[in-house]
């Protein structure tokens, strides 16, 4: 249920989106969305493209607080900088502080926290320049997943199932920034986990069309399929209490998505958590939220609401 009725009382919103992360053209297309149901329930909502344009739109005094869709990091929305930012500048905005941020962002700390509270999560290797490749696939067993640590999108990702193949993966994963992860690729079916105010949604289970669920499948096919709820019963109960200990640990708050595996044995493992997940039409937050009940604008509303836990003004 919304906590306020009037669209006055957000004032003038700056719907952060596109920036110059790797996942640009996804922001821009959820930050779209965003925008025009923000602007159907009579918000006084306006885009706004990247970081540097909206501390000009603050310094003029013309933003009231942030809707924040930007995606990803180095000028995405993802990693704290931004958080931050409207912190020290007293801006409220939509989605996590600083620390969940830049935890969440960053899928070796996530899985460090993780690992330090006995929750489960894939086991891996961080992999430094001129480390032997080889020898961390054959530690963790082949198959495994290589990937920039802090990229989204599954931008710069490789599933590997020969030895020869490490090489090209290793080399896809370097084109980004910072670190890069190896971990034990998770053999079975591929769940998701949305959190709205500190609640749970009904799990999606992910069935790509072809072998797995990469930026293609995300962004572009139409063939593939989101079950929801992706479990029932006790595993549904289970797969949703894991994925809110997981947003918890990381100090995310607000709003988000937890990505999860089902082996297939039945355990699940966690992968990565979502501080700021897609809104476009082939994402799953909306998804999920209309199977309780709650449609696309109401779910705009909703995440804007939280922006009004934060203090300050602008």
């Amino acid at each position: 249920m919304s906590r306020i009725s009037d669209p006055r009382e957000f004032g003038r919103v700056a719907v952060l989106l596109g920036g110059s992360s790797s996942e640009r053209e996804v922001s821009l297309d959820s930050g779209a969305g965003v925008l025009a149901a923000l602007q159907r329930r009579g918000v006084e909502a306006f885009a706004i493209d990247g970081v540097p344009a909206l501390v000009d739109a603050i310094r003029d005094g013309g933003v009231d607080r942030v809707f924040n869709i930007l995606h990803g990091t180095r000028g995405g929305g993802e990693d704290g900088v931004l958080q931050g930012l409207l912190d020290a500048l007293g801006v409220p905005y939509t989605g996590t502080g600083v620390l969940g941020a830049a935890l969440s962002m960053d899928k070796i700390r996530s899985k460090q926290v993780w690992q330090a509270l006995g929750l489960p999560t894939p086991d891996y290797r961080v992999l430094h320049p001129g480390d032997d490749v080889a020898a961390a696939a054959a530690s963790l067993g082949l198959p495994v997943i290589v990937k920039p640590a802090r990229e989204g999108s599954s931008v710069g990702v490789s599933r590997v199932h020969a030895p020869d193949d490490l090489e090209q993966a290793v080399a896809l994963a370097a084109r980004y920034d910072g670190q890069l992860l190896m971990e034990r690729m998770i053999e079975g079916d591929e769940f998701t986990v949305a959190i709205l105010d500190g609640v749970a949604l009904p799990s999606i289970r992910i069935v790509p069309a072809g072998t797995w669920y990469d930026y293609h499948a995300k962004y572009v096919a139409d063939d593939t399929q989101y079950l929801c709820p992706g479990s029932d019963g006790e595993e549904e109960q289970r797969l949703r209490a894991l994925a809110l200990d997981a947003f918890n640990a990381l100090d995310v708050t607000g709003w988000g998505r937890v990505d999860v595996m089902r082996d297939r044995q039945g355990g699940f493992w966690l992968l990565e958590v979502n501080t700021a997940p897609g809104m476009t039409s082939h994402s799953l937050v909306p998804k999920a939220a209309a199977a309780v009940g709650i449609g696309y604008d109401e779910l705009c509303w909703r995440v804007l609401e939280g922006s009004l836990d934060r203090g300050g003004r602008a």
